[in-house]
């Protein structure tokens, strides 16, 4: 009798299973383990409740019927040979979307391997979606038809930054310094650049690379900012990078101001404390301070799926990014890496307190950005950030238009 409830039980799973539609894979290259994992499991959860969003109301609209949204996840260990050997499986396994941004060094390693493969392979081309890998060669030199990038790029968030300085007359000697690779060097060149125009009068008293994922111990690269009198830090670096060098600036006693990319998150704001109200600013496209109705929401929906502090990172940009790639896919009526990539070109983002577009030139999406200083929960900072007591209020926000750059972008177009 138990075997004849068994067996019809599973006819009847195989039934139901019959009809269901094959999921559109999304394949994640990303480091998570290694010293960078924090960051690479906060890209997994900004990505599984966007595509859970898409997902609950019915999936992506297709020809054959709605098709779920399925994340498949790769760990690259954070490192560029890993990376490629993770995107080896994941054409192999016929997954059409590649999801990175956590390096652009591997973010330039996976465009050329992109590249190779799809001018092999013009059966099995696969479309790349970078949510954070933000050296501007991606968008210049280095387009390419098969990539797409929803971050601002490091010259846009460096744009935006110095538009603050150029205001803040308490600056007059900056120390510059970044992890040691493509990225960190874009971030320090840009702020050269910038701030010869926007400040000709201000000296740059310390420019500095050091090891990425390697330093454990800030305390001497601290010591020498402090020696060097800057009353400000500009750095582009991320993860365990900044959070411990934020630290040793707070346990040094380092007075100066920071200017950061990614000061807004990943322990940061809790490293720093009280040393950081009114010094650390951050850049992003959105923060959780932003006010409205609809912002909120969408923090607070968030917060209800994690409501762990040590899992309070949001990005707008990643659960954009998904939704316009399932808008892509309705519009294209399919999944072939041409036909999305051409909906996508163009494609504009709205919504209650937020709007984008994907500059078809190069594929760069243009959106607004925010410029944001650390205060004590309180007031106007009505969210703080991991559970610190700490948050973040707008100092300044840049519309599309005044951080929009030029393209030196000449891609091969299919």
């Amino acid at each position: 009798m138990w075997c004849k409830r068994w067996l019809a039980a599973c006819l009847l799973a195989v039934a139901a299973g019959a009809g269901a539609q094959e999921p559109i894979r999304l394949g994640m290259i990303e480091g998570l383990s290694g010293p960078f994992a924090n960051a690479g499991d906060a890209v997994v959860r900004n990505l599984r409740i966007a595509i859970d969003r898409v997902n609950g109301r019915g999936g992506v609209k297709t020809a054959e019927g709605p098709r779920p949204f399925e994340l498949v996840t790769f760990d690259s260990k954070g490192n560029v040979d890993e990376s490629l050997i993770q995107l080896r499986g994941l054409v192999d396994r016929n997954i059409p979307f590649v999801l990175q941004g956590n390096s652009s060094a591997v973010a330039g390693a996976l465009v050329g391997a992109i590249n190779r493969h799809n001018a092999r392979q013009p059966e099995a081309r696969v479309l790349f979606l970078n949510y954070s890998a933000v050296d501007p060669a991606l968008t210049n030199e280095s387009c390419s038809f098969w990539h797409f990038r929803f971050d601002a790029s490091a010259d846009m968030r460096m744009q935006a930054l110095t538009e603050v300085i150029r205001a803040d007359t308490s600056v007059r000697r900056v120390y510059l310094i970044d992890q040691d690779y493509s990225f960190g060097h874009q971030v320090a060149r840009s702020a050269r650049e910038m701030l010869a125009v926007k400040r000709p009068e201000l000296r740059i008293v310390g420019d500095e690379f050091h090891p990425i994922g390697k330093i454990k111990d800030f305390a001497p690269y601290i010591a020498k900012i402090k020696a060097s009198g800057a009353d400000a830090v500009i750095t582009g670096n991320w993860g365990n990078d900044l959070t411990l060098m934020v630290k040793a600036a707070r346990e040094g006693g380092l007075k100066a101001k920071f200017y950061t990319f990614y000061g807004n998150g990943l322990g940061a704001p809790a490293a720093m404390g009280d040393a950081g109200v009114g010094r650390v600013l951050a850049v992003a496209e959105w923060h959780p301070n932003v006010g409205g109705a609809a912002s909120d929401a969408f923090y607070q929906a968030f917060r209800a799926r994690y409501p762990e502090p040590k899992d309070d990172y949001v990005h707008l940009r990643m659960q954009m990014m998904v939704e316009m790639l399932a808008r892509a896919i309705e519009k294209a009526g399919s999944t072939d890496a041409v036909k999305v990539a051409r909906a996508l070109e163009g494609m504009r983002y709205v919504n209650d307190f937020h709007e984008a577009t994907i500059r078809a030139d190069d594929h760069q999406v243009l959106q607004p950005l925010y410029v944001s200083v650390m205060e004590r929960q309180g007031g106007d900072v009505r969210f703080d950030n991991e559970g610190s007591g700490y948050g973040f209020r707008t100092v300044r926000k840049l519309k599309s238009a005044q951080t929009t750059l030029s393209t030196s972008c000449k891609m091969e177009r299919f």
